[in-house]
This record gives structure tokens, sequence and C-alpha cells, in this order.
């Protein structure tokens, strides 16, 4: 959540930066609550004060505690509603952007290309990746529905490699590998910011109160929650395996074709606690290692600064590196990398202790790898498998 103190002393400039997101309704009703709140707080004191006698009360002080007490309950229901309320504004209002998030996309891009790299393939005719590997999506589809698919043989191999691949490089930059749980509670949902803004993308296990997570961004997150970590410990940096669920309820069309957006995936992920002035280096540190993932693998992509409103709720900014794609004839995600900055440490109670006493911690995350790596490959070398990879089991071309 938002540093209420820090809004409080800026309240014109903390609105504009969020309104920048779309959050300028929730941040004035924020305030308004909040205000209502601070006001309430020494009435409030002020009567608990006057219930407070010295010795036995004379009849006319009976009377007058009688309404003392009255009032007392009146506005003690009132601060904890408005305590309530306040609590919820705070879960709405996002994390504003960082003053070099573009307010406007260029072109065909969701906020500024910041450079291409690689010269795209000049194929006359490319493949796409259901005709180069094996993706079984109709017997996929007949057991689980629609947009969900098999991995098979030398596609799942190559997949495979991936993983391993990553996990080597990114451990080599200093994270530790972990393999998270997939299941979490409400809390960890809302402490890393999906909630409420994405919840509608996120499938439930309703009678468990658990939820099948997105992106192991939230375990990670979830790793220290509630703990104060010293200051001479951090940088933390993780790095995670897991499989990830999300209903994409909004895709249609061409995204939907084959294994491109599905419900489940696989991806390896990079998480980082660091200290509030070190995290603006960090993200480019994210950033420049996935950069030199996909450099390694001789992949044509883009970096793209992206621009506010496309931000999640929780990100200050990010950075998206698309991967050109010879079938679609367009560059297309691969990676993020995000700056959440203290938003996710604050919800989930993250702090480190200096020497000044305890603040919040700055998280980041970004991509390694995901299965769409294994399409962009495909469609790039059509067939081909980097030599790279081979050496972690892929083979040197990929059969349907």
């Amino acid at each position: 959540m938002i540093d209420l103190r820090a809004a409080r002393a800026d309240p014109e400039g903390f609105r504009v930066a969020v309104e920048r997101k779309g959050g300028g309704e929730p941040f004035d009703r924020l305030m308004a609550v909040d205000a209502h709140w601070r006001e309430l707080i020494p009435q409030v004191d002020e009567l608990r004060g006057r219930q407070k006698l010295k010795g036995k009360p004379t009849p006319e002080q009976v009377e007058e505690l009688k309404q003392v007490k009255a009032d007392l309950q009146r506005l003690e229901a009132e601060l904890a509603e408005a305590e309530s309320e306040r609590e919820e504004l705070l879960r709405l209002v996002p994390n504003p952007p960082h003053e070099s998030v573009p307010d406007e996309a260029t072109g065909d891009a969701e906020g500024d290309v910041v450079r291409e790299v690689g010269e795209r393939p000049q194929l006359a005719d490319p493949k796409e990746h259901l005709e180069l590997g094996r993706y079984e999506m109709e017997r996929g589809a007949r057991l689980s529905g629609s947009r969900f698919g098999y991995i098979v043989g030398d596609a799942a191999r190559l997949s495979l490699a991936l993983y391993f691949w990553a996990l080597d490089r990114v451990s080599a930059q200093g994270f530790e590998p972990v393999i998270p749980p997939v299941l979490v509670r409400e809390e960890a949902m809302y402490g890393t910011g999906f909630f409420p803004a994405e919840r509608f993308e996120i499938y439930e296990i309703a009678d468990e109160g658990l939820y099948l997570t997105g992106t192991s961004e939230v375990a990670l997150a979830g790793l220290h929650m509630s703990e104060i970590l010293d200051a001479d410990e951090l940088p933390l940096r993780y790095t995670a395996f897991s499989t990830n669920f999300r209903r994409e309820a909004g895709a249609a069309g061409r995204d939907t074709r084959g294994m491109f957006r599905v419900h489940q995936f696989n991806k390896v992920e990079m998480f980082a606690y660091v200290l509030p002035e070190e995290s603006w280096d960090e993200h480019e540190r994210l950033l420049e290692i996935e950069e030199s993932l996909a450099r390694e693998l001789g992949l044509p992509y883009r970096v793209v600064n992206i621009e506010a409103r496309e931000l999640s709720a929780a990100a200050a900014k990010r950075y998206d590196i698309e991967a050109w794609f010879p079938s679609q004839e367009r560059y297309r995600e691969i990676t993020s990398a995000s700056n959440t900055t203290d938003y996710q440490a604050r919800r989930l109670g993250i702090r480190y202790r200096g020497d000044g006493g305890t603040e919040y911690i700055h998280t980041l995350n970004g991509t390694a790898v995901t299965d769409r790596w294994a399409l962009a490959i495909l469609e790039n070398f059509q067939g081909e498998v980097p030599e790279v990879l081979r050496e972690f089991g892929a083979p040197e071309r990929v059969r349907a």
C-alpha cells in the first residue's frame, strides 16, 4: 500500500501521481476518510478520559457518565467504520509511477520503446509453433477445456532445457533457487497487489481459502512476510521455477491460438529484497540479466518502458522485453521486470532493521523464462535449437 504519511504531507502531488494510473478517485476518498478518522481519534480519547473519575461519583456525575458512555459508543462505532473504510481504500490506491514512466504509448508498443536488439529473420513463409513442435491442443481441451495443451516430445525437451538453462544462468548471478508453493492464502494475494485489481484472473479453491498463483512472485514475496530483516543481510535474491495459472479472461483472437496464451504455463522468476536506496539500480540489473538471456539465445527483441496505465497496482515502473514472432509479424512480451518499491512490503509487513530503527524494504521481480520463450525460438529459427540449450538436454532440432 502507499505511504499514507507521505500522501498527507503532499496530497496534491500524490494525487497527480496516482491519477496517472487511474487512481485519483479512490485516493480522494481515502484522503477524506483519513481526515475524518483523524478528527474522531481525539474526540474518542477525550471521552475515554472523562470516564476516569477519582472516588465515588456524585449523582450529577453519574448522569454525565451515562451521556459520555452513549457518546463514546456512538463515536467508537463511527471510528471503527472509518478505520475499516480507510483500510479498504488503502488497498485500492495504486503505487505511484516513477517519473520516468511514460503516460502514452508509442506505435504498437504499450509504452516507449527503449531499444531494439538483433536482426529479425527474413522468412518467406514462416511456420508458427503449432507446425514446428508437437503441441496437443485438441487433446488438452478434451482433458481440461479450452486453452490447455500438452507439450510433447522434442518441444517438451526444449522447454525443460530452457528452465534448467535459465536457473543455471540466474543462479550464477547470485539468485538462490527455490521451488515454491503455488497455492497461497488470500493475504498473500492482497499483499502482492494482485487483489483486488486482478482477482478475476485468479483461480480459487473456494472450500480451502486458497488461490492458484499466476506467478511465483506471490510466493517469493511471501517468503519473508511479517519479518524484520537485518540490513546487512540485504540484498536477498531468489529465483523460482513454478507452474502458474491464469484465467486470461480478456484474451481473444490470435492470442488464444496454440500455446501462446494458455491457462497453465511454466516460468522461472527472479525476485529481490533490497534497501530503498538500491532498488532502482536493482531494477536495471534485472533488466540486464533478462536481456543477457535473450542475447545468448540470439532472439531479436525490443525493450519497452511500459506506460503508466498499463502498470499493475503494485509496480512503480516496469520494463518488458518483447521478442519478434515471425508468424505474427510483431513483437510480443516474453519477460517483464518491475520495481514495486515499498508497496508490497507495506502490505506484507516486511521491514529491515537499520541504524535508525525499522523501515519498509523494497521488492522487485523479473521474468527469466516462460514457455513462450520456446515458441519464440521455434519461430525465429524454424525448428533449429541454439547450441547452448543442447547442453541442457534440448534436441538439435525440434520436430513435430
